[in-house]
């Protein structure tokens, strides 16, 4: 299985972008998927995540009110809506899948399924 990311481009503080992930192979059913972001120099960060049953989400604390993340489960697809996005928030975009324990959500190191990300770049 890999997860893709799209949708990524170059906009101005105070724009919004919708990003889509798409899950590639035979069977996808994880505990939940999640997005992820790495700016240059920096480490991976988690963004947002979305229980594949039941829906339940969470958000870092620097997203939290801008980030909206959905899935459609019959077309296998993530999706990340970022509205009032900001300079901070320059970075390449991964999703991946996850069948860790909810306590591991926000830890990359239990996720597959990572794809080559989407780039978003903010300008002020």
């Amino acid at each position: 299985v890999q997860l893709q990311a799209s949708g990524g481009g170059l906009v101005q503080a105070g724009d919004s972008l919708r990003l889509s992930c798409a899950a590639s192979g035979l069977t996808f059913n994880p505990r939940q998927a999640a997005w992820f972001r790495q700016a240059p120099g920096k480490e991976r960060e988690f963004v947002a995540a979305i229980r594949w049953n039941g829906g339940h989400l969470f958000y870092s604390d620097s997203v939290k009110g801008r980030f909206t993340i959905s899935r459609d489960n019959a077309r296998r697809t993530v999706f990340l809506q970022m509205n009032n996005l900001n300079v901070e928030d320059t970075a390449t975009y991964y999703c991946a899948a996850s069948n860790g324990i909810l306590s591991s959500i926000r830890d990359d190191r239990t996720y597959y399924g990572w794809g080559h990300g989407t780039q978003v770049t903010v300008s002020s």
